[in-house]
């Protein structure tokens, strides 16, 4: 299942948990574990930080949830004051950076789904000292704000992954749905899908905080050209509704989806799905908490200038047994 750069980042993780356990001889952090998931445990006589982490989407979304989950372990773990927010709009995700800055906190996370509307908080919040990770998207653009890591999957890697695995599966017309015009992110995980897949590559701009005006949008396409043979969803809550459009539209396309969660696992259990992109939202969070940790209380920068990647990993109904233990609890 884990592709070479997953088990190179998870080599990644087992040795920054390690150097966490040797601090905690002069007082760093212990790490005994927890049940519901790795990394558990709880800091003794560390200093108390504080840590906002401010995404562009978040509401009801189980991708988010999972980000969350391992956040909060690794701030449970750090001895975090761990605050969440999250704004869909690019100009109210500012103003939550903004008013975490005024809270001075010690860290932020962010995301740079639309990275032009960060550019100007992200400078205050270097002007004020606080140290900032960018998770998940805009990795070419955390450098130049000043982020000292950027944590995620490189999304045009992973359309590629994807474009070859349609093309495995001898697909020849794809549907590729952005669910957020404007979000960087997902125009980079179409255009991968295009670099590599070597039939034609349809892009379909939906509404996707509208349920029912997506799943119509996917099911007139389908309706409307039955030659697509394979529709990629670019999120786990756009694949259910991809599902339900192509039984409505009496299509026989496959269905690909990136990001996982414990409804897609059963989907592909149930060969509604022929495969996902799993770009392990856990260790986003995990990860970008327990750096900002380490750079507050000991110095260390991730990735040596480079993004520190979790992702792309293909999973296939081969992988569906290991995984369903892994999402019953929240972490895959």
């Amino acid at each position: 299942m884990l592709t070479t750069r997953t088990a190179r980042t998870a080599a990644a993780l087992a040795a920054v948990i390690a150097l966490a356990a040797g601090c905690s001889g002069s007082g760093g952090k212990t790490s005994e574990d927890k049940d519901d998931g790795p990394g558990g445990g709880s800091a003794v006589g560390t200093q108390r930080l504080k840590i906002a982490m401010v995404t562009h989407s978040g509401e009801g979304d189980t991708f988010w949830d999972i980000v969350q989950k391992g956040a909060k372990q690794a701030a449970a773990k750090d001895n975090v004051d761990f605050l969440y927010s999250n704004d869909k709009e690019a100009k109210g995700q500012a103003e939550l950076v903004q008013a975490a800055i005024d809270k001075k906190v010690d860290g932020i996370v962010v995301t740079l789904a639309k990275p032009e509307a960060m550019r100007s908080v992200l400078a205050k919040a270097r002007t004020a000292g606080i140290p900032v990770v960018s998770i998940n998207s805009g990795s070419e653009f955390s450098g130049a704000f000043g982020a000292i890591s950027h944590i995620g999957q490189d999304e045009g890697v992973a359309g590629e992954a994807v474009g070859t695995q349609l093309g495995k599966e001898g697909r020849k017309k794809v549907l590729c749905v952005i669910h957020e015009q404007g979000n960087v992110s997902l125009e980079q995980r179409c255009a991968g899908v295009a670099k590599t897949f070597k039939g034609s590559v349809q892009n379909l701009n939906v509404e996707g905080t509208n349920a029912p005006s997506t799943q119509s949008s996917i099911e007139a396409k389908l309706q409307a050209d039955p030659s697509i043979d394979a529709v990629v969803a670019l999120g786990a809550p756009i694949a259910a509704l991809a599902v339900k459009a192509k039984a409505d539209a009496g299509s026989k396309a496959g269905i690909a989806t990136f990001d996982l969660n414990a409804e897609v696992v059963r989907r592909i259990k149930a060969k509604e799905v022929t495969f996902a992109v799993d770009q392990q939202p856990y260790l986003q969070g995990y990860l970008a908490v327990d750096e900002l940790w380490l750079n507050r209380t000991n110095g260390n920068v991730l990735g040596g200038g480079k993004p520190v990647l979790t992702g792309p990993a293909v999973v296939t109904g081969k992988d569906v047994p290991q995984l369903e233990k892994y999402t019953a609890r929240g972490t895959r």
